[in-house]
């Protein structure tokens, strides 16, 4: 019965090893996390056991715990290498089954996808051609095609207009400064994506009165007289052409190169005639040229941004997170990637930082949490272990064969 027990030993301390082994082997491995084994006792059953003098008959390896805490973070030139910090697993398609995983080296595949080293595609969040995320699950693909040009449709002013200003007699005309009190220039796209300067002009016609006029390189496109607009005393816009409303809209035209007819409107509800100099705040239009993509941000919730050489930025998905009541029951499937189980329970995705599931960081991997110290101790442990079973053995030979001799 002795060899038995010591060899459950040696086999239990055999098994400690491997462990150990592989945590060492898997050092450098991103996304790796080390196991260690737990042991449990053994009793052989008997009816008629007394408990007071009952033997055990050794050892095994109860099970195999994964420790899945958080790794060190490497910070990376490639801003598709992503780490995850806190809770939750990458939630990869595997040609078509779901698999897990915290290691996050990504990049582009011809088709765009969002795959590891291994072929995983990464899933999440999907985006239309508008760059509006929807509720689709599924692979990243991400739209890596030119950006289309988009024509202005849209112009925001935030401006003061100085109410000390003098009011002009003579009418408005573009070839004369001294009929208008202001003017403010911005660019402006047409269907084809070239930008074209549109110039405003502000012409005060009497106490808290203004009329504008708006031209496209040259080209007058305001309703002709031009539009009216009319600012309270405290300073604020009252009306425009009569109403109640705060935009004005351009007449429908044709940029001088271009080929679509289009209207402008102006949205001037941050327009003031405060006791301030003249000034412009901000200018803001939709329109922009044509964009090739020549870079991919990922934020700390995950969504993931095109940057485009006309200085336009579009959302092209959003990475999902999925965490799991009980990590020790996945299945681990090698590629540092996991499988639900019945033990796991089934996985609740969500966005980064909802749902008490960790952010992302971009341009960073986890590495493995293995304790290198740890586990060189780890190991001496098990040696010594193995060397005592193995001692009993031979101790145990030692006495078998002096009974054997006995004469």
């Amino acid at each position: 019965m002795t060899f038995e027990i010591a060899l459950t030993g040696i086999n239990a301390a055999s098994a400690e090893l491997e462990v150990i082994s592989n945590n060492i082997a898997n050092n450098a491995t991103n996304g790796f996390k080390q196991s260690h084994a737990e042991f449990a006792d053994v009793y052989a059953v008997s009816g008629q056991g007394t408990p007071g003098t009952a033997i055990g008959s050794g050892v095994r390896v109860s099970r195999v715990a994964q420790d899945f805490s958080q790794g060190d973070m490497t910070f990376t030139s490639n801003n598709l290498d992503i780490a995850i910090s806190g809770e939750g697993f990458f939630r990869m398609d595997d040609h078509g089954s779901v698999v897990y995983s915290r290691a996050g080296n990504f990049g582009l595949d011809a088709q765009g996808n969002i795959v590891n080293s291994v072929g995983h595609s990464l899933t999440g969040y999907t985006a239309n051609e508008d760059g509006v995320l929807t509720s689709s699950l599924g692979r990243l693909q991400l739209d890596t095609s030119d950006l289309p040009p988009r024509q202005t449709s849209e112009i925001a002013l935030d401006l003061n207009l100085d109410p000390s200003a003098d009011i002009l007699a003579a009418p408005f005309d573009v070839n004369d400064p001294s009929t208008y009190n202001f003017s403010t220039s911005t660019m402006m796209f047409d269907s084809l994506g070239t930008s074209h300067e549109v110039t405003m002009y502000y012409h005060k016609d009497g106490d808290n009165t203004w009329s504008s006029f708006m031209f496209v390189e040259g080209q007058e496109v305001s309703a002709p007289g031009g539009d009216s607009l009319v600012f309270s005393t405290a300073g604020g816009l009252e009306s425009v052409n009569g109403g109640t409303g705060n935009t004005i809209s351009t007449i429908p035209f044709t940029p001088v190169g271009g080929t679509a007819e289009q209207t402008i409107d102006i949205d001037i509800s941050s327009m003031t005639q405060f006791v301030n100099p003249f000034g412009i705040n901000n200018i803001q239009q939709n329109g922009y040229s044509p964009g090739r993509l020549q870079d991919i941000d990922v934020d700390a919730s995950g969504v993931i941004y095109g940057d485009y050489n006309n200085g336009e930025a579009k959302i092209l998905g959003q990475i999902v997170l999925t965490s799991f009541s009980n990590e020790q029951g996945l299945t681990p499937i090698g590629d540092s990637a996991w499988k639900e189980s019945v033990a796991s329970g089934i996985g609740v995705t969500n966005a980064p930082g909802s749902a008490d599931l960790g952010l992302l960081q971009s341009g960073a991997v986890e590495e493995s949490n293995v304790d290198l110290t740890a586990e060189l101790v780890a190991m001496i442990g098990a040696q010594r272990s193995f060397q005592a079973n193995a001692q009993v053995i031979s101790t145990a030979d030692t006495l078998a064969q002096t009974i054997i001799n006995l004469r």
